[in-house]
């Protein structure tokens, strides 16, 4: 029986001709992320509980400061000079204050054909270039960073053939959302997310991003797209060679199969406070907002901040409405400004910030208080994630959220 994309890249690293869903096997990593949500912890594993510390391989690990930048209490500023001072000490590439973790792995280290292991859960990101990526907990990282090697329990693959072309004023984060609203939260548990078809080949790098980087809040283990022409041009605009390309067999397995025509798709929204509690926006229309955040790592590129700024040109954000737009990496801040995109968002008055995980992320930089409404490009929207726990968190497009900050309540672009 063929094989799909996924189980050839775990094949390759286990170094094996085939593999199969249910099977266990030891796999090389080709690379592992860590960022500052975690990664004091695994160092304190390191030095407290290994009887003969040593990493297996320093030139694979990337340690990224993402999540509170700067240190916004004297416990994070802890945190980061742990990470700091160890990444020195064992030539381990170390990134801070350059953006959220996914952005700066897939501008600077992901290759078609790796498998790579990061200690977030949207490591699954990185299948947007063809390769197999996952979130694991300090533990397995601590085990990959010793040996270089870890264990892997080959999941089911379910294909999602994507048709048609999404309409004008509909975009990737409407999509997936609709996409995890249809299937659910646990719809793919511990299964990977194939995306193929027509519709598919439509998508730019940025969308196939957008896509995988969601895909966990299904359940996922991972999320892939074949790496074809649109992928391998990109790869090579940023200065890398895949290590692989894969595609999968015509007579692969896939435990089930799932159509989406893109033509059909609409602005929608996931109301607080459930990922799949996904309604068409227009429903949602009228709601009254304290703050919007266009940013994070599934929706802080320049392709989302173009957006923003068209709509807020010679327009003004509403006097009651706190508009934050952060800029996935440096790379895209810097892309802003030569577009002149950060002087339309300030001469409209929105707040920009830094590169970094921002209020997604919920405990620093935006977070919201008691009954407060924020409506966000983030990755979630459980109940307090942004803030208070009473406050409240939908999720949208960029257009969604920048339609909506300008109106001062849930607005679509098209209302503008």
């Amino acid at each position: 029986m063929g094989m799909t994309i996924a189980e050839k890249i775990i094949a390759a690293a286990a170094g094996v001709e085939s593999v199969k869903p249910g099977d266990i096997h030891t796999v090389t990593l080709d690379r592992m992320m860590s960022n500052d949500g975690t990664t004091h912890l695994t160092i304190d594993m390191y030095h407290q509980q290994l009887d003969h510390p040593a990493i297996a391989d320093s030139k694979k690990l990337v340690f990224i400061v993402d999540h509170n930048v700067p240190a916004d209490n004297p416990k994070t500023a802890a945190t980061h000079k742990k990470m700091r001072d160890f990444a020195r000490e064992h030539q381990i590439d170390f990134w801070e204050g350059k953006g959220v973790c996914h952005q700066i792995m897939m501008e600077h280290y992901v290759r078609p054909g790796e498998l790579i292991f990061g200690a977030d859960s949207h490591t699954c990101t990185y299948g947007a270039l063809g390769a197999f990526g996952t979130g694991v907990g300090c533990t397995d990282f601590l085990y990959g960073m010793v040996t270089g090697t870890s264990w892997l329990l080959v999941p089911e693959t379910v294909k999602f053939n994507l048709t048609g072309k999404l309409r004008k004023g509909v975009y990737p984060r409407d999509l997936m959302l609709h996409i995890i609203g249809q299937i659910g939260a646990n719809g793919v548990n511990y299964q990977v997310m194939e995306f193929s078809g027509e519709g598919a080949k439509t998508l730019s790098v940025n969308d196939r991003m957008v896509l995988c980087n969601l895909a966990v809040e299904a359940g996922a283990k991972s999320a892939i797209f074949e790496a074809d022409e649109i992928a391998l041009s990109w790869l090579k605009d940023h200065g890398r060679q895949p290590k692989q390309v894969f595609t999968s067999d015509e007579d692969a397995h896939y435990i089930c199969e799932y159509t989406f025509n893109l033509d059909d798709i609409q602005p929608v929204v996931a109301r607080p406070d459930f990922v799949d509690d996904v309604i068409p926006a227009a429903q949602a229309c009228g709601t009254k907002i304290d703050e919007a955040f266009v940013g994070s790592c599934n929706n802080g590129r320049i392709d989302e901040l173009r957006v923003a700024a068209r709509l807020l040109k010679g327009r003004q954000v509403a006097d009651t409405v706190r508009f934050l737009i952060v800029p996935a990496s440096n790379d895209v801040y810097l892309q802003a400004l030569e577009e002149g995109l950060m002087e339309t968002f300030m001469e409209a008055g929105a707040i920009v910030m830094n590169a970094n995980c921002s209020v997604c992320w919920g405990s620093c930089q935006g977070v919201i208080g008691e009954n407060e409404v924020l409506i966000s490009t983030g990755t979630r929207n459980f109940k307090g994630r942004a803030g208070h726990p009473s406050s409240k968190v939908y999720l949208a497009s960029a257009a969604t959220v920048t339609a909506s900050a300008i109106k001062g309540f849930i607005a679509t672009e098209d209302q503008l």
